[in-house]
Formats: structure tokens, sequence, C-alpha cells
């Protein structure tokens, strides 16, 4: 068994996540918009649709990478659509592990805690590309858009409507007895076709993809309306409410495959936190709707100094050591920012008077 410093570079940490992601359900968002990377990340390159830009709301530079504690999690301090988070490997964390017995399972022990550390700033820049992503595909007053909040106060607002466009064409919030909560009353199945039939008309495309929380399913299995369709369809009296059934009824009735997303995330203050929202129903079409693009991190453009590997097209993983005192610090980044070139072939439905992230 060699020194920490052996056993504890960037190309190490990596291979470590890579062992570990091989196993990972890939979130939902990551098909839809498929990760690429790009030399830098000049905004004028991310589309939405017909090929304009995304629209920034101004912010700050300079900001210093905060340390992430084991016990929770810190807020990610961002300058425009760069992310970066750092965790500590301190000098009681080297010692314990150079004065181990090689083989030891005290060694291994400290060995895996330190690349489990590593890995949970991986997962957490996918988190963010997530939220990114769900935030475009759903918005409670019908406006794609992203949000990132900024340590000291700031806020950049991505905005992929400027013009209320798409609110104005493809948005409805529904109200009064239309809310898909008044389950005596509301018609969700109308207010699909009729979601899918705007798209059409404007597009050509017809959406084939409809995409809501468990919560939202819910609704829909207590509905009045779809329990008489799914009745009419079967020979007994009384049946039970699934989601397969429910799935079913859209499929055949609207040609519709239904995707209840359930996935959730922590978000900076340690809250669980839903990526796709209760409230809401987003109709999409087959295929890639844009791409998460992944620039390149500072951290890449310096790896002539920085001990720097690259995973998943492009998350910046430096390891860095530090000697007064002697410490190790892993950094991992990432610049990213999705394109929504087909934002006009999707529609967003406000079903429920309450949003819930």
């Amino acid at each position: 068994m060699g020194k920490f410093n052996d056993v504890f570079g960037s190309s190490v940490v990596a291979a470590v996540y890579n062992e570990a992601a091989s196993n990972r359900i890939p979130y939902l968002g990551e098909g839809f918009f498929p990760a690429k990377q790009k030399s830098g990340l000049n905004l004028k390159w991310i589309k939405t649709s017909k090929g304009l830009p995304v629209s920034l709301a101004p912010s700050a530079f300079d900001v210093v990478a905060p340390i992430r504690s084991r016990q929770g999690l810190e807020v990610i301090d961002t300058e425009m659509a760069y992310f970066k988070e750092a965790m500590l490997v301190k000098e009681q964390d080297i010692q314990d592990y150079d004065n181990a017995v090689e083989g030891s399972p005290l060694a291994r022990e400290i060995l895996d805690r330190i690349y489990d550390d590593s890995t949970t700033l991986v997962d957490g820049a996918h988190v963010v590309s997530e939220r990114m992503r769900m935030s475009l595909l759903a918005n409670e007053n019908g406006h794609p858009s992203i949000t990132i909040a900024v340590t000291g106060g700031a806020n950049y607002t991505y905005n992929y409507d400027p013009n209320n466009t798409y609110s104005a064409n493809n948005y409805t919030a529904l109200s009064g007895t239309s809310l898909w909560t008044d389950t005596a009353n509301s018609k969700p199945l109308e207010d699909i076709s009729d979601a899918q039939d705007a798209v059409e008309a404007k597009t050509g495309t017809r959406p084939t993809i409809l995409l809501i929380s468990k919560a939202t399913m819910n609704l829909l299995k207590q509905n009045a309306s779809i329990k008489s369709a799914i009745l009419a369809q079967n020979a007994t009296a009384n049946i039970f409410m699934t989601d397969a059934r429910v799935k079913e009824l859209f499929s055949n009735e609207l040609g519709i495959s239904v995707i209840v997303y359930s996935k959730m995330y922590k978000d900076e203050a340690g809250t669980a936190k839903k990526f796709y929202p209760d409230g809401m129903a987003t109709l999409l079409p087959e295929g890639a709707l844009g791409n998460t693009w992944m620039g390149v991190t500072p951290e890449e453009h310096r790896s002539d100094k920085l001990d720097v590997t690259i995973v998943d097209n492009g998350i910046a993983v430096a390891v860095e050591t530090k000697f007064d005192p002697v410490q190790t610090l892993t950094k991992v980044s990432e610049v990213v920012l999705p394109s929504f070139e087909r934002m006009d072939e999707t529609y967003m439905i406000k079903v429920a008077a309450n949003v819930t992230y």
C-alpha cells in the first residue's frame, strides 16, 4: 500500500465514480436532454425554440467554491451556469490512512469514505442538471425558465420565453371545476386532447407523452370521468383503479404514454423536494427535446496546473493538495445549461391550484 497521494488523484476518484455509476439509473431528463460538451459556454449558442438564444439576467462573478460538510448540503455557488463545490480530506484522515496496516479493514474503510465524498459531489452535479431540465418542463406560470440562487443574494434567471409566446400558446391554467382536484367534474382526457390539438395545429407534431407526478396520477385514478371510461370497457360493475389501467386508457384513447416521475432530491437547505412538481402535467413529443450542454470549466482550462479528470461528458473532478494545514481538496465543477429547440412541440397544463415542488 502506498502513501495517500498514491491512491487519491483525480483519475482514481473518477474511476471509482465510474464504477459506482455503472449501476446508476439515469434521470428522466437525461433522455429528453442528452448531454453534449462544447468549448466554453457562450449563451448565444444555447437555443430555445426557433433557434433563438436564451435570455440571461446578469449577476456577479468570482465566487469561491464552498466546502461541503459530510453532514449535509451547502449552497452551491454559481457564476453564470458555472457550479462548483468541494470537500476536504483533512490531516487526520490522511494520517489515519498512512498509519493503517496494508490491507487492513481500517484503511479500506477510510478510503471508501473519502471516495464516497467525491461521488456525492458528482451526484450533486447531476442533480443540478436535472433541476434545470425539469424547470423547463414544468413551470406553474407557463414560462420555461431556470432560476439559480447565488450565494450573496443575486439570482440568475435564464428565460426561455422572453416574449411570452409559449405561455400564450402552449400553456393552460385550469380553474374552477376544470381543476383535476375536482375529481367529480373535471375532464382530464379532454384537457389532454385539446393540448395535443393545439400543438399539432401549430407545429404539425402531435405530443405522445404525458409527464406527471405520482400525486397527479392519484387524482386521475379518482377522477369520475376516467373511472366511467374504464368501466365502459369492462364487463364488471366495479374495478380496482390502478396506474396501469389509467395508462392503458390514455394510450387507447389518445395515443399517449403516461410517465409518472417520482424521483426526489435534497435542496441546498437539506429539504427533500420533487424534481417534477405535483399539480402540473406536461405533454411532450417523442425523442430528444434539446441538449444538456456542458461547457469547459475553469478547472479543465487549467489542467496543466491542476490534477483534473472529466466524467460524464463535462463534469470536472479536480484534486489539489494544500500544505498548511496538510489537506487534500476535491472539487467538482460543471458549466451547464440545457437548450430547448423543440419547446414549441411541448405543452404545460396547471391542473391544480397549488403546485408543490
